[in-house]
């Protein structure tokens, strides 16, 4: 067996759902609680298998920092007939649950750096777990900025959350939206994510950008990044494969010869070359 893959990783343990609360018109917060007795380690960035009897798994994120103990967070989009199935569920509904699973965002690389966490769209769920990981060791990093970018402001994720980052000293959060509905009232910044990086005075000789979002927005937030001087070792990014299996036997997840399942879903930008997601 693969050393990176735990018991946990075959077959399923049952939990309850907590609470499910509406994040946008089309994604929901779901909350399992972990008992003490049982040994749940994660890292930020890393994802589980989701079950619901009869319909199947999904690899999902999980979007909340290790730690915060006892519970596990999920943003689950209504994508397909599994997740329609999440979405009806109730507090006190049982699910399935594998893992973790994959490489996340590797905390040791990112200490003494500063770090620009850019999201866009439902990348920001994974992408919290490790922006609520540097708020509980802030000592650890130097200046942390928050990009993140959505369609509308309906499709922000964490509204509670960004509002919070904003405000805070921790954090320099930054906010647009592709566009917005006339008499809205939105008030923010409209336009599309890679524009927020050009204003930004950059070190980039001690800074490191961590991506997570749609591949269609990788190419031109990775060449903004490149302009402000950052190489490919300090341009960390989560691909997003559809994974079934979760410990790199099945190859639904290969990108060449990574499995993405095992092998990323993070990975630095370095370690892409010579693949479809060299950037």
């Amino acid at each position: 067996m693969d050393s990176r893959i735990g018991h946990a990783a075959y077959e399923p343990a049952i939990y309850s759902i907590h609470s499910i609360s509406d994040l946008t018109p089309h994604e929901k917060l779901f909350r399992i609680e972990i008992p003490d007795a049982v040994d749940f380690r994660h890292e930020p960035g890393q994802f589980v298998q989701l079950s619901v009897w009869g319909w199947g798994e999904a690899p999902i994120s999980i979007s909340n920092s290790p730690t915060r103990k006892g519970y596990l967070e999920f943003a689950i989009r209504h994508a397909g007939s599994l997740t329609g199935a999440l979405h009806q569920m109730r507090p006190g509904s049982k699910i399935g649950l594998r893992g973790p699973f994959g490489n996340g965002f590797d905390v040791n690389r990112l200490r003494s750096q500063n770090l620009l966490l850019i999201a866009g769209g439902c990348g920001l769920a994974p992408l919290r777990s490790l922006i609520q990981y540097c708020e509980d060791c802030r000592d650890e990093f130097m200046d942390i900025r928050i990009l993140y970018g959505a369609k509308t402001p309906h499709d922000l994720l964490y509204k509670s959350d960004l509002a919070a980052w904003m405000e805070s000293e921790t954090f320099d959060c930054r906010i647009i939206v592709d566009f917005v509905a006339p008499n809205h009232g939105y008030s923010g910044k409209i336009g599309l994510l890679p524009e927020l990086i050009p204003p930004l005075e950059v070190e980039a000789e001690n800074t490191t950008a961590v991506l997570v979002g749609p591949p269609m927005m990788y190419p031109f937030v990775v060449e903004a990044l490149r302009k402000k001087g950052l190489d490919d070792e300090r341009i960390m990014v989560s691909l997003e494969r559809h994974m079934k299996c979760g410990i790199g036997k099945c190859g639904h997840c290969a990108i060449d010869h990574f499995s993405c399942c095992i092998d990323g879903p993070v990975f630095l930008l370095r370690d892409l070359q010579g693949t479809e997601w060299a950037g």
